[in-house]
């Protein structure tokens, strides 16, 4: 271990009532630099209020929506006999189902969260946001609903109005959520306790009054903004406006995969059936960016998150390396909703700088050994929850692929490791802290 490695361990100091205090790690390396600069605001934005009230609720909401799902699965395999595969097709689509339910639970239980760091009314804060909520949906989901209860309770047009909140409605959920809590916030400080817990409350439902008159929705205004990614098409552009897009979604607590399906995956999937065509053609393949190469980028998941579970599964600290642990079976599958959630990634000042810029890296070195040639543009679509390397191998057929994301992880490790090690100090103050107190 080299002297700046070892000099930049977590440490701390106690001020004079014995509470943990941060001390500047010692040596010159980049990651005891980087510590010193950013893991005192670190662990101060780690512990804002906000920040907590998210971190705990955002796991609660993608546990429902996953339940929903798998609610509806076993549902569908139970009323045929023999569903086969085909009853994925069926079930898939009521995953929106899902988040527009956890969109609800959001709303709730990230305002309870809130009302208790705030000390105010838990049943104020909670009924403001969800009626705040409810007339911050876009106009779809209130026709939707509307034709609903006019149809005497059809599930199938229930069914349709969730979907058209789909994930969306969990971005919506926590910006309304917040904005409630902020507002409230501000009139306790002007009106005191009581009254202004209710004159924050009615001033937050009453701008998502006006804004539902005026027929302006957060929900719709994300799916405006995001609409033209579907014309990016074959190009370097397109996979590294992809990429980026997709890891701000996740930071904001949003799937991005799923939100982004609709409007693009119907023409990477069209761009991967033109390479599978020309080889059967005997011709060379004729895109680089089609859905399986997103397979070379996120290995691990979204964010390239991979090297960042081994390196928690090797962390000083108990929590994180349980975490690593924990999570490392799912990564290898890319499954890395219970790192996202359960570190979390999500709302994570720290962790948020390499879960965009490691998978924007990989995007690079993809899309130049496959222009230049020294790996082959992928053929065939292959889940992603295959392991990597056995993915790009099928995607290929090319064991220069496996050699590519051997360097990508490689890479996306580099771009982890001193964020991880900032994260990880600032949770070893955190964990000191708690004992001390």
């Amino acid at each position: 271990m080299s002297r700046s490695s070892a000099a930049s361990k977590p440490s701390s100091a106690s001020s004079e009532d014995g509470t943990p205090q941060l001390s500047a790690p010692a040596g010159d390396g980049f990651v005891a630099r980087l510590e010193r600069a950013a893991a005192p605001y670190a662990h101060r934005i780690a512990e804002a209020p906000a920040v907590q009230a998210l971190q705990e609720s955002l796991p609660v909401a993608f546990a429902v929506a996953l339940l929903v799902l798998v609610a509806r699965l076993a549902a569908a395999l139970l009323s045929r006999p023999f569903p086969g595969l085909g009853v994925l097709k069926d079930v898939l689509p009521s995953l929106m189902s899902g988040f527009a339910v956890a969109s609800v639970v959001t709303a709730v239980v990230l305002a309870l969260r809130l009302a208790r760091r705030l000390e105010c009314s838990r049943a104020a804060l909670a009924g403001a946001s969800l009626a705040a909520f409810a007339l911050s949906v876009p106009r779809e989901t209130v026709a939707a609903l509307t034709a609903f209860a006019r149809g005497g309770g059809d599930g199938a047009r229930l069914e349709a109005a969730t979907r058209t909140l789909g994930t969306s409605g969990i971005f919506t959920a926590i910006v309304v959520t917040l904005a409630v809590a902020g507002a409230v916030a501000l009139a306790r400080r002007r009106f005191g306790a009581r009254l202004g817990t209710a004159a924050g409350a009615v001033a937050a439902v009453g701008v998502a009054a006006a804004l539902f008159a005026l027929g302006l929705s957060p929900a719709s205004g994300l799916a405006t903004v995001l609409a033209p990614l579907a014309t990016l098409g074959d190009s370097f552009a397109a996979l590294a406006v992809l990429v980026a897009v997709e890891s701000l979604l996740w930071l904001v607590g949003l799937h991005g995969p799923a939100l982004l399906a609709a409007l693009v995956l119907p023409v990477y999937l069209t761009l991967q059936a033109q390479n599978t065509a020309a080889v059967a053609l005997h011709h060379p393949a004729p895109h680089i960016v089609v859905v399986s190469t997103f397979l070379f980028v996120f290995p691990g998941g979204a964010g390239a998150t991979l090297p960042l579970v081994a390196l928690l599964a090797r962390s000083r600290v108990r929590r994180l390396r349980a975490i690593g642990l924990a999570t490392v079976l799912p990564g290898l599958f890319n499954v890395n909703e219970p790192v996202m959630f359960g570190l979390p990634v999500v709302y994570n000042p720290v962790l948020a700088v390499p879960f965009v810029l490691a998978p924007l890296a990989l995007a690079c070195t993809t899309y130049a050994a496959m222009a230049l040639g020294l790996v082959g543009k992928p053929l065939f679509y292959v889940p992603s929850m295959l392991p990597p390397l056995v993915n790009v191998f099928l995607a290929t057929l090319d064991w220069r692929a496996c050699v590519l994301v051997a360097v990508n992880l490689a890479i996306a490790g580099a771009i982890w490791l001193p964020f991880v090690r900032v994260y990880e100090r600032a949770e070893a103050l955190r964990a000191e802290t708690a004992r001390a107190a």
